[in-house]
């Protein structure tokens, strides 16, 4: 499953990256509210691309970076220990950042 999202994940960027300058709108001089339409096109898809980047920041920030957490979690007495306790600072801060 982690395979088939780090592929989407990854179509979806390539997408928004080969989208984000509306090449098939060169040449085209139609105007649209005072400015020209390869504009509002550029405007709106970093809106979608700011949407995206948000959803896959909450949803799927890390895949394909971070190794799996089933084996490395537990230690050889089967408790499991938080990140915090391995030394691992970088897992999971609190909401809003750490706390002093």
């Amino acid at each position: 499953m982690r395979r088939l999202q780090l592929l989407g994940w990854s179509a979806v960027g390539t997408v928004l990256c080969a989208l984000a300058v509306p090449w098939f709108l060169w040449g085209d001089s139609t105007i649209v509210a005072g400015l020209p339409l390869w504009l509002w096109w550029h405007v709106g898809w970093m809106g979608l691309a700011s949407v995206v980047f948000w959803t896959f920041a909450q949803r799927a920030w890390g895949i394909g970076i971070e190794p799996g957490h089933g084996d490395d979690s537990s230690d050889a007495s089967g408790s499991e220990t938080s990140g915090l306790e391995r030394g691992d600072r970088s897992s999971r801060s609190a909401p809003g950042g750490d706390r002093p």
